[in-house]
């Protein structure tokens, strides 16, 4: 991927995935299609109230959309936000490999030198 992908690369947003209680998360609204708060906690080894920053934390950074229903807030993941996450994801990752593959060719050449 170009330079110009990677300066897009919002820190915010992977520093919120980053956690595992919140990937977790995640990965629940996607499977049950949204949640509260109350639900996800009934799920997760984590209060209702850590639930609820979690879900603060993925709201600051759009990943989920909260809609009220009476009392409680219902999130559901934001497809988009994740689709661009997954694509910065790619670009890191790609960038990182392509790294890797000139630092083994660097070392493989040194190895060559000194074998001669």
């Amino acid at each position: 991927m170009t330079a110009a992908v990677l300066d897009r690369i919002d820190d915010d947003l992977w520093s919120a995935i980053g956690d595992p209680t919140r990937r977790r998360m995640v990965d629940l609204l996607l499977a049950d299609g949204g949640g509260t708060a109350t639900t996800l906690s009934d799920q997760l080894p984590v209060t209702r109230q850590a639930v609820a920053k979690h879900l603060a934390v993925l709201d600051r950074v759009a990943l989920v959309r909260v809609t009220p229903i009476g009392r409680e807030k219902r999130y559901r993941v934001d497809e988009a936000q994740l689709a661009r996450a997954v694509t910065q994801l790619t670009a890191v990752g790609s960038a990182w490999d392509a790294r890797l593959q000139r630092i083994k060719r660097i070392a493989e050449s040194i190895q060559q030198t000194k074998k001669h």
